[in-house]
């Protein structure tokens, strides 16, 4: 601010003269019949183009005064690209203060919980922020994963579902997937096991991302990954509906028995283990569920049609379970 107030008076004292008042209500007098404006500036605008762009919004003017305004504040190269809040009533030493701040606007993005990365993609495409296509592609580009240090073939399961503050002009595919895998390693950190056990962590979050889409009961997932977790020790195929869905493409939403005994290779009333990879991305409630299951002898659920389910650990109650509950597919 000090730097803008001494070009200020730079700038009156050239002006001194017949052309003094001319500057001197350049400097104090904002334009009237304004509201509130947003305005984007591009990365690599110069300082005639964003004085362009504030015109044409009318924000200031964009003449000699403008120029000279810019050159003896010293602001000829600190004026941010960016999306800017510019409210009614400021004068242009006060609109190029803005800019040379980099005040931009934040925007909050949630991804909510067990979206799939053609989701998560969809949701960031929607509201501007990312290409779909090339979000999908670097998701699963190997020079992009590598980079990120994680071994895996695609970031599905890998990107958290949180709030997110994102900036425009700074916000790309890259930036958002690096944000959302580096809010995963955070969350893993804080509940990864102390010791390694049985299964990779690849498998302890595919398992997260079954746990996530068959409940969104918070007390029901403990004891849904004690079942996937019991039945995986007998050797017992998971018979998960939404691994079989994520398996189809462009599923329709009617999950039939020809469905159940398509093979592919998420299929787990086909394939006896954990499929190749996660289902969606799960939340921390999720991954905490896996690692800390509830205590229990239970092998099978059901869905009561509510939300909850009925546990059994026997096929005789389930079979039960299932006729006064669910139809005959």
């Amino acid at each position: 601010m000090r730097k803008l107030l001494v070009g200020l008076l730079l700038l009156l004292l050239a002006a001194a003269g017949g052309t003094g008042l001319w500057f001197w209500s350049y400097l104090t007098t904002a334009p009237a019949g304004r509201d509130e404006v947003i305005v984007v500036i591009p990365r690599g605008t110069g300082v005639r183009g964003i004085g362009a762009i504030l015109a044409a919004k009318g924000i200031l003017k964009d003449d000699i005064r403008y120029l000279a305004l810019v050159r003896f504040a010293g602001l000829t190269s600190r004026l941010k690209a960016g999306e800017y809040r510019f409210p009614a009533g400021l004068t242009p030493p006060e609109v190029l203060q803005l800019l040379a701040t980099g005040a931009t606007i934040r925007h909050q993005v949630t991804v909510p919980e067990g979206l799939t990365v053609e989701q998560v993609a969809t949701l960031f495409a929607g509201q501007g922020w990312v290409r779909r296509d090339r979000f999908l592609a670097l998701a699963r580009d190997p020079g992009f994963l590598s980079g990120l240090g994680i071994e895996v073939e695609h970031l599905e399961g890998y990107l958290f579902p949180e709030t997110y503050t994102l900036i425009r002009q700074e916000t790309d595919e890259a930036s958002v997937l690096r944000l959302m895998v580096a809010q995963f390693e955070r969350a893993w950190a804080t509940i990864r096991p102390a010791e390694p056990g049985p299964m990779t962590r690849h498998q302890l979050v595919t398992l997260a991302s079954i746990v996530e889409k068959e409940t969104g009961v918070a007390e029901e997932r403990p004891l849904i990954a004690r079942v996937f977790l019991n039945r995986l020790q007998r050797n017992m195929r998971l018979q998960s509906d939404p691994t079989v869905i994520y398996g189809i493409p462009d599923f329709t939403g009617n999950l039939t028995r020809a469905h159940l005994r398509q093979a592919t290779p998420y299929n787990t009333y086909v394939i006896p283990a954990l499929p190749p990879g996660p289902i969606c991305n799960p939340g921390r409630a999720a991954l905490e569920a896996v690692l800390r299951p509830a205590d229990a002898n239970a092998l099978y659920f059901v869905s009561k049609n509510d939300g909850t389910h009925v546990f059994s650990t026997n096929l005789a109650d389930h079979n039960r379970a299932v006729r006064t509950y669910q139809k005959t597919r």
